[in-house]
């Protein structure tokens, strides 16, 4: 290996520096390109440029699926204890990632909520490994580094890592796993000075990218691969030295497995029982199912249709079959090609055997492979490709430019499909869209897109896409709640009831179904069961805002105004942009005699959401009819309460008895008159006798020239 750190001996493809350029620009580039060095670090700016214009519509992406759960409503992002609680707590919302939360606590305070920001960290970090690919063959002297590189950097295959903000975890720990098998090559080489500084430094970026993702577990079987390769002795020094990277392994492996089981609750997920038959089937299946996809990277997809595996079928064995088949021509070919393709497969499979089905893992419920599983294992087989092309091109001097040319037009072509596949990721009902298009047995993805289009008001698209997901997948509680969630705001309460029962009876340990349940039925005014059910799912997530909320909203109803109070509070701390949360934690306080922290908070809920109909048309109410002298504004009553009825569209016979109120504050007696006599017809039409009289009683104060006032509320002690 030559001496000089960027001088690559298998730049080989390239130009030769002795070409004459013609153009005047290129006459004027730099001595400094036309040297070894130069071209080494010309290709490294080059190929991390072509790697940011390639997902150059992942840029401005949106948050997706679990982005909520890791980043947007993750209190440990901005909780003061946070930083703690993520290395030494349980409190993280899915796996063991407390390096991926630090960086994600550490954005949240740069750039808040803004994904852009995330974006560019996980392309940022591609890039970076990208060039430690390279690197890391280059030290190797594995022909063809830099075509590999680029092949890492703009395969399709790595989109889902990058594009994907909660994917962090991938991104981060092959960062650190390249940089551990850079100084293991430096402390295993005879030629440094001083190896032990390079030993300690591996042990640190391995530690680093355990704390990323539990999976880097498989990198000592890389490091001894790095010494069968080299050739150099596997003996008891060599294995006492790796020793206590197995240790760490394993130690991360088991409690990331205790996690996934104990912690997560895969165990009492919906995944359905695996023989270990079944799982090698299940493996060996995932093992060629993900080298096609490096070879022909078609119909990629966010979540793949999920096998039918069986022991009793005898076609389950082929992909098993094939495998001992090709392992064994390895063995006897290996006279012939080196160690060089036993090695590339031994690092495929080894990095890969995590998530190939031996250990049950959450996403079985619905896939068994993706697309980020094998965002490292890739490098064997590309790192493969990669040499053989380079050393074909070598044996064949006159061909070598139509091999190098043909190699370049298949990376092009792979960026290609890279900016392609960055689009889907854009934001999250294109992603579900687009996963439906390519899987449309996909019940997850239309569970998923459901909640979007509930999101966007489309109420009626939602129960079809939950309705259609419980077609697929009877027994998919998520699919049952949400169903009962939308049913709920379009007013089918009994249905919405049912639906939300099925989900609670099927999954009694799901939180999100016992809040579905509880408000379906605090609308049906069963206070105390849905008092019981939000409790249940506060008991099981206590940092739940909807449960918090909903509690707050039961207890209100009930009369319970202290114990209202504190959740709603309780909730905006969770959740302190919440508008609603806002208005009717003003109405309870309005309710107790807090009249001046009601208006506070009714004017907070307007900074969040100046439209909120609810909002203005009980802060416009307030501050007209409020006994407290001091806080009336009729002046300022008048201009809220129109803006409530241009909002409601002059129907709503609330608003324009708040409207009417504030006329009269504000000394305009005749259209406080006007005003209340279309409330009073506006309510009789909808059968509010209630209503309508409390009207009529107003109505007789405003033509005798006196505002109406609300009765005072005494402070409870």
């Amino acid at each position: 290996m030559e001496k000089d750190s960027l001088q690559l001996n298998d730049f080989r493809c390239t130009a030769s520096p002795r070409i004459a350029f013609n153009t005047a620009m290129l006459r004027n580039i730099p001595r400094l390109i036309t040297s070894k060095r130069g071209r080494a670090w010309f290709f490294a700016l080059v190929l991390a440029a072509l790697t940011i214009f390639a997902y150059r519509p992942a840029w401005n992406g949106g948050f997706i699926w679990d982005d909520d759960v890791y980043i947007t409503n993750n209190e440990l992002l901005t909780a003061p204890d946070g930083l703690r609680r993520i290395w030494f707590s349980l409190d993280s919302p899915s796996q063991y990632f407390p390096l991926v939360y630090s960086t994600f606590r550490i954005e949240h305070a740069l750039w808040g909520l803004n994904p852009t920001g995330y974006h560019w960290v996980n392309l940022l970090l591609h890039a970076a490994n990208a060039l430690l690919v390279w690197r890391v063959l280059a030290r190797l002297n594995v022909p063809g580094a830099w075509l590999a590189g680029a092949i890492f950097a703009l395969h399709p295959v790595q989109v889902e890592s990058v594009a994907w903000i909660t994917e962090r975890k991938n991104v981060l720990m092959g960062f650190f796993f390249l940089l551990t098998l850079l100084a293991w090559l430096a402390f295993v080489d005879e030629r440094t000075k001083r190896p032990w500084p390079f030993y300690v430094l591996a042990l640190i970026f391995y530690m680093l990218a355990l704390s990323a993702k539990a999976t880097a577990c498989t990198l000592p079987a890389a490091l001894f691969l790095i010494l069968w390769l080299q050739k150099k002795a596997i003996n008891w020094r060599r294995t006492f030295e790796i020793l206590p990277f197995l240790v760490l392994g394993l130690a991360m492996g088991l409690l990331a497995m205790w996690w996934e089981h104990y912690h997560q609750g895969t165990s009492r997920a919906a995944i359905p029982f695996l023989s270990p038959v079944d799982r090698v089937l299940v493996a060996s299946r995932a093992v060629w199912f993900y080298v096609s996809k490096l070879i022909w990277p078609s119909n990629l997809t966010f979540i793949y249709p999920k096998w039918n595996i069986s022991a009793a079928h005898l076609l389950d064995y082929v992909w098993l079959v094939a495998a001992v088949a090709v392992c064994t021509a390895i063995y006897w070919l290996r006279r012939y090609t080196g160690r060089s393709v036993e090695v590339a497969a031994a690092f495929f499979v080894a990095t890969l055997s995590p998530v190939l089905g031996f250990i049950m893992l959450f996403t079985y419920r619905y896939t068994f492979v993706a697309d980020h599983y094998q965002y490292l294992a890739c490098i064997g087989p590309i790192a493969l490709a990669s040499a053989g092309i380079v050393s074909l091109a070598d044996a064949l001097k006159q061909q070598r430019a139509f091999i190098c040319s043909a190699a370049l037009f298949a990376v092009a072509m792979l960026a290609i499909l890279t900016w392609w596949q960055s689009s889907m990721f854009g934001d999250v009902e294109t992603l579900w869209r687009t996963t439906l298009a390519r899987n449309p047995e996909c019940w997850m993805a239309d569970t998923n897109l459901g909640i979007v289009l509930l999101e966007k008001g489309q109420v009626d698209d939602a129960i079809a896409h939950y309705q259609h997901a419980l077609q697929l997948q009877p027994n998919w509680w998520d699919a049952e709640y949400n169903l009962g969630t939308a049913l709920l705001s379009k007013g089918e309460v009994d249905e919405a009831i049912v639906h939300s029962e099925k989900a609670v009876t099927m999954q009694p340990n799901d939180p999100d179904a016992q809040v579905a349940l509880g408000s379906a039925l605090l609308e049906k005014k069963r206070i105390d069961e849905a008092i019981m059910h939000y409790q249940e799912a506060l008991a099981m997530r206590p940092d739940y805002f909807l449960a918090r909320y909903g509690l707050g909203r039961a207890l209100l109803e009930k009369g319970e105004l202290d114990t209202a109070i504190q959740h709603f509070r309780a909730a905006l701390l969770i959740w302190p942009e919440h508008a609603d949360c806002h208005t009717v934690l003003a109405v309870a306080l309005d309710e107790k005699g807090e009249t001046a922290e009601a208006i506070q908070h009714y004017e907070k809920a307007l900074e969040i959401s100046p439209k909120s109909i609810p909002a203005l048309t009980n802060l416009g109410w307030l501050i007209a009819t409020c006994s407290n002298g001091s806080l009336r504004n009729g002046a300022k009553a008048v201009e809220i309460a129109r803006r409530a009825d241009e909002l409601s569209g002059g129907s709503n016979p609330i608003v324009l008895r708040t409207l009417a109120a504030a006329y009269a504050e504000a000394g305009q007696f005749g259209q406080a008159i006007e005003t209340a006599g279309a409330a009073i017809q506006l309510s009789q039409l909808s059968g509010d006798h209630s209503l309508s009289l409390a009207l009529e009683e107003q109505l007789r104060l405003y033509r005798l020239g006196i505002p109406y006032r609300e009765a005072a509320k005494l402070k409870e002690p």
